[in-house]
């Protein structure tokens, strides 16, 4: 099977794309439960969800600095990050995610395009061997669908696949890249399966019930496809 990297690159979303990321969260509220009572667990369930609110993507390190800061007395406090930093993160890639991402590989680039912050999330995809699977070709950005002039300039090609759970996200990108882009959702997670989320947005291109279905389809077309129309539209390098 041919390589064409310069005509099509994948772009990979990570949590409940590749990892399931909802398990993360349950096991850390169990943890917190378990270590510091369920009414702390809530008191640090609120704050992460302020906090997700306010910068649109999960930011589990940023809520134990707000929730510390309501109790700097209690020295448990200082080994609440452990439990996130040593998690083994291989456990929460979805099966036959690894081996979507080779299958991807035959007809293009495959780079992670993550939101999120700057320690906690390179840490994640470094320990669960997704930063290896792509060979290194990591973006993470706090909204990345903003990001497609940076993206597009760092990986230029002619057509894009994004791969990502949250319509959202895939809808906002098409709007700017349009034919040029092939969105692909991954019915996982609870953002995926939210029937708002379904009723709100526009459905992808391509909808699979899991990661690892991908490896059953071919993208040959995509890479013989007419090209699309160069419109100096944001996103064109």
């Amino acid at each position: 099977m041919m390589v064409r990297s310069a005509e099509l690159i994948f772009l990979l979303d990570v949590d409940n794309t590749l990892l399931d990321n909802d398990r993360l969260r349950d096991d850390l509220m169990h943890h917190l439960a378990h270590e510091f009572g369920a009414q702390n667990r809530d008191r640090y369930s609120e704050i992460l969800e302020d906090l997700r609110s306010e910068l649109g993507y999960v930011d589990y390190l940023g809520a134990m600095q707000r929730y510390r800061l309501a109790d700097m007395n209690d020295p448990r406090l200082l080994l609440m990050s452990e439990f996130l930093m040593d998690y083994p993160f291989a456990d929460l890639v979805y099966p036959g995610a690894l081996d979507a991402v080779a299958h991807l590989g035959n007809w293009g680039k495959t780079v992670i395009l993550s939101d999120g912050d700057v320690i906690f999330q390179p840490r994640k995809i470094q320990r669960s061997g997704l930063w290896n699977a792509v060979e290194g070709r990591v973006l993470i950005y706090v909204h990345k669908e903003q990001m497609l002039n940076a993206v597009a300039q760092r990986y230029p090609a002619r057509r894009y696949v994004m791969v990502d759970d949250k319509l959202r996200i895939l809808a906002a990108m098409k709007q700017i890249w349009k034919e040029r882009l092939t969105t692909v959702f991954p019915r996982q997670g609870h953002y995926a399966l939210d029937p708002k989320n379904i009723a709100e947005y526009p459905p992808a291109d391509l909808a699979v019930e899991h990661i690892g279905d991908l490896i059953n389809h071919d993208f040959s077309a995509l890479c013989d496809a007419p090209e699309p129309a160069r419109a100096r539209q944001r996103g064109t390098p």
